[in-house]
């Protein structure tokens, strides 16, 4: 073709693309709007489909080719045609591209629908996407995405891009007629917006292959938040139906046609996919339910209105199910039932559970009878009260007493003050209380109770108190008859050291709560010894009843007396209490004390020391200003005696020596400063093997041993005493194990703990850990622990307890008879031995009060079902006294003072038990 007629034809203003292509289809020429549509870089990249369009024109029929290429905006419909000459002979090839027009107003079509319009051309794998899709997701017109498939999946959700690349796959395979996804895409701000994506293909080769697709793009993010709102609210409405058990139902009564819920076909125990079965689900009710079912249709079909009723129903595999049914009937368009609405609601478990409280009520009852237990609540407004038959009987109340005045009358005032007390303090929001109480019945008889009281606050009941009364009148005598054996001296009458260590601390605490002062006043009879062997037991006896009365007559009735044994006794100044009140009451007591005493044709003179200690910062409990009051007595010994000493420097000077001490503890046991001696405890009757305490002793470098009397307060208070404590016994199991190796015969090994140790928490295991990494067998441990411990009665000591006892570990009270001994805490741990303290065994041959403590204990001991060991042994007439008395161990010098360990071993094999 001539060159000029191309270029005039090309230069032509027309409004189509034309592009001229040479026999082989490589373009020549094209005219503006090619050019700017690209036309030639199309041809070129589609070479090949247009080299199969090309084929089509040599049919002798074909004189034009219909053909689709990609452009800058969108697909390109054109036309190719032949270009022959006057012979026939092939010249070129045209392409024309008519004006677009049309397809812009598809695209202005779409937009305005508010879809996003994308052409795919899959040789080239470009993809093209219109401005509206842009702006859908937030994409300025003139910044690049990527126009491949994976540049568009790199904006897909990473949990959604396997199901795209499915849905295409599908469609350009053939598998589904029109491509549909929805799915996520990040937009512009990074969030992610979801869409529906819809498309087809529109362009094949003659072979089948796909070559073009178009489609749209939906933004669907505000119904797919509508969706998972209603699917939320959906799925709360049967969670909360599940949760109450409720169930839905239609009933059609002209066709009989029902409609169930999923639950209710489960509650039914018919399958989901089984058609509900209408009125023949009746069969399966109880003959009664069958009558109540009738009743209410026909209430219902009478008056129309809503109506509930329950109904008992046998389940497929015979267990009973009880229902509660609420029905609505809708009216139909003549006046009648057209269909019955319903909720059904499972109350099996509500029936079942009635039935169980019942039957526990009845068995409470019987059981609150047997135990003595009886219980009340008590209106918090009204205080009028609901009583258990056994509570009534307990009170000796009829049936018509409903007040709780007229219950209160009955008790003592004290007891009446406590527990009115007790509910104003749960009325403001305390915890439960736990009370004593006493009251006398109609009959007069005295009746002691344990009352446990609190508010229950219950939801959708009314406020009210709850109260179990217990029976513990026996209890209560016994416990006075033992407390009157156990804190009041037999000889003078007078509170013992138990009971002086009671009362003194409950002054201390009114005195501290005053912020005033308490002197407390030892008193020591000079000479008494020596009466005591000359004249023997008896005037020993009448001696000191003398002086309890003569120091008694000196005393006012606020003040404290008590006997802290032997020829000591105990007197306390409660506040007001002045230096100057002290040293008055002192010398009006020593003046007292001094009077000789005619006894027979004998007139006996004794005289008195007295040590005083005031209540201060330093001395703020009872063993502290007891201590102190000790070390006044022995100031006023050295003066010579009958004479009083106020505690001044020496506290300044045991406070010095306290911190010299915590100091020297701290790292003591890295230093290796610590050893143990050992001392056997024997059995009295019988060849059993003895038992070994491990003692402790410190050796303090540059200085000497000091006393553990002096350093284990302090290792207490300073909190080295747990380290310590460890040490001990890691070091007296590895013996132990020692010994029994070298074929040594004990029964057990022995170790003192201090309180500080058993709030450990963690401790019990510890203990039990040490045994077994030692390899010693935790049911030859024994600790020995003082009765003071079991006061400070808590639920870490109760578990601490249960674990030792859970693994045998052997349990004694140490130095009985020295602490605030109270059988209740005594009786409620697992103790297996009491230990009587040194102080009574030194003394019981001289003394008969202490002998006759002492042989109280031994009982005690025994009624307890506890082994009794007696320490301070040190003549043969302790060892036979204590034999005759039933003691079951004696430990002392009388055998051996403690040994180190070669010594012990060699004391184990010389038999001298």
């Amino acid at each position: 073709m001539d060159r000029g007629i191309i270029a005039s034809l090309l230069q032509h203003p027309l409004p189509s693309a034309v592009l001229v292509l040479d026999p082989d289809g490589e373009p020549l020429a094209g005219n503006a709007v090619a050019h700017a549509l690209g036309l030639m870089e199309a041809v070129r990249a589609y070479a090949t489909v247009l080299a199969d369009q090309r084929v089509l024109l040599t049919r002798p029929d074909a004189d034009e080719v219909a053909c689709t290429l990609p452009g800058p905006a969108g697909r390109l419909d054109g036309v190719l045609r032949t270009v022959v000459g006057r012979d026939g002979e092939l010249l070129a090839y045209t392409l024309t591209v008519p004006e677009p027009d049309g397809a812009s107003r598809w695209q202005v079509a779409l937009d305005s629908a508010g879809h996003g319009l994308w052409d795919w051309d899959l040789p080239s794998n470009a993809l093209y996407r219109s401005e509206n899709w842009r702006a859908m997701l937030g994409y300025p017109a003139d910044e690049p995405i990527g126009r491949g498939l994976d540049n568009i999946l790199s904006l897909v959700h990473p949990d959604d891009i396997e199901h795209v690349r499915e849905s295409v796959r599908a469609h350009l395979s053939g598998d589904s007629e029109v491509y549909r996804c929805e799915h996520r895409v990040r937009g512009h701000d990074g969030g992610w917006h979801w869409v529906r994506d819809s498309g087809r293909v529109v362009a094949r080769t003659p072979d089948g292959r796909p070559l073009r697709m178009v489609g749209t793009h939906t933004d669907i993010s505000e119904q797919k938040q509508l969706e998972r709102h209603l699917t939320e609210q959906r799925t709360l409405l049967r969670e909360t139906q599940r949760i109450a058990g409720m169930a839905s139902w239609v009933w059609d009564p002209e066709s009989d046609a029902s409609w169930w819920s999923e639950e209710l076909h489960d509650m039914a125990g018919v399958p989901g996919e089984q058609a509900p079965p209408g009125k023949r689900w009746a069969q399966a009710l109880t003959a009664a339910s069958r009558g109540v079912l009738r009743r209410a249709w026909r209430r219902m079909k009478r008056t129309g209105e809503n109506t509930h009723f329950d109904l008992e129903a046998v389940r497929a595999d015979g267990s009973p199910l009880h229902l509660r049914v609420w029905a609505k009937a809708e009216p139909d368009d003549i006046g009648g039932i057209g269909r019955v609405l319903g909720k059904v609601q499972d109350v099996t478990e509500e029936r079942r559970t009635g039935a169980l409280i019942r039957w526990r009520t009845e068995l409470l009852n019987r059981v609150s009878a047997l135990g003595g237990i009886g219980g009340c609540e008590i209106d918090v407004v009204s205080r009028r009260v609901q009583w258990t038959e056994e509570c009534q009987r307990l009170h000796g109340l009829d049936d018509g007493a409903t007040s709780l005045d007229q219950a209160l009358a009955l008790y003592t005032h004290d007891s009446r003050d406590a527990f009115e007390a007790a509910l104003a303090r749960l009325t403001e929001g305390g915890p439960a209380e736990r009370l004593g109480m006493c009251f006398y019945q109609p009959s007069g008889k005295r009746i002691w109770v344990d009352v446990q009281v609190d508010l229950d606050l219950r939801e959708g009941m009314p406020p009210r108190f709850v109260a179990l009364f217990r029976d513990i009148t026996r209890e209560r005598e016994t416990h006075e008859r033992i407390e009157l054996l156990s804190h009041y001296d037999l000889l003078t009458g007078l509170p013992n050291r138990f009971l002086m260590r009671a009362q003194v601390e409950e002054a201390i605490t009114t005195a501290l709560d005053a912020d005033a002062s308490l002197a407390l006043l030892v008193i020591d009879l000079n000479g008494f010894k020596g009466i005591n062997d000359s004249f023997g037991h008896a005037a020993g006896d009448i001696l000191l009843k003398a002086a309890a009365g003569r120091v008694h007559r000196c005393l006012q009735s606020s003040h404290l007396l008590g006997r802290l044994g032997g020829d000591e006794f105990l007197v306390v100044l409660p506040h007001p209490a002045s230096q100057e009140l002290a040293a008055s009451v002192a010398g009006q007591l020593i003046s007292a004390l001094v009077e000789p005493l005619q006894l027979g044709n004998d007139l006996l003179k004794i005289g008195a020391s007295i040590g005083i200690s005031l209540l201060s910062p330093e001395l703020k409990d009872f063993d502290a200003l007891l201590r102190a009051g000790y070390a006044a007595v022995y100031a006023a010994r050295e003066k010579g005696g009958n004479t009083y000493q106020f505690h001044t420097q020496e506290v300044v000077r045991t406070t010095r020596r306290r911190l010299e001490l915590e100091q020297a503890l701290r790292g003591a046991v890295e230093r290796e400063e610590f050893s143990l001696v050992y001392q056997p405890v024997v059995a009295s009757k019988g060849d059993h093997p003895p038992g070994i305490e491990a003692l402790l002793r410190w050796h303090r470098p540059g200085i000497g041993y000091c006393s553990p009397v002096d350093f284990i307060p302090v290792a207490e208070s300073c909190g080295e005493i747990v380290r310590i404590g460890d040490w001990v016994l890691t070091e007296a199991c590895r013996q132990a194990v020692a010994w029994e190796k070298a074929g040594l015969s004990f029964s057990r090994i022995s170790v003192n703990i201090s309180a500080v140790q058993l709030r450990d928490p963690g401790f019990a295991e510890r203990v039990v850990a040490l045994c077994k990494r030692a390899g010693w067998t935790p049911q030859r441990l024994e600790l020995e622990l003082t009765e003071s411990v079991l006061i400070l009665e808590s639920d870490a000591l109760r578990n601490c307890f249960q674990t030792l006892e859970a693994h045998g570990v052997l349990l004694a009270i140490d130095d009985f008879g020295t602490g605030f001994s109270n059988l209740r805490y005594l009786n409620r741990f697992p103790v297996q031995r009491l230990k009587i303290d040194r102080s009574f065994v030194s003394d019981m041959l001289t003394d008969r009060n202490t002998s006759e403590v002492t042989q109280a204990i031994i009982h005690l001991g025994h009624a307890l079902g506890m082994r009794v060991v007696a320490e301070g042994a040190e003549q043969p007439e302790h060892c036979a006294w204590l034999h005759e008395q039933g003691c079951d161990e004696v430990q002392g010098y009388y055998y051996t003072r403690p040994l180190p360990p070669r010594e012990m071993a060699q004391w184990l094999r010389s038999g001298r038990v």
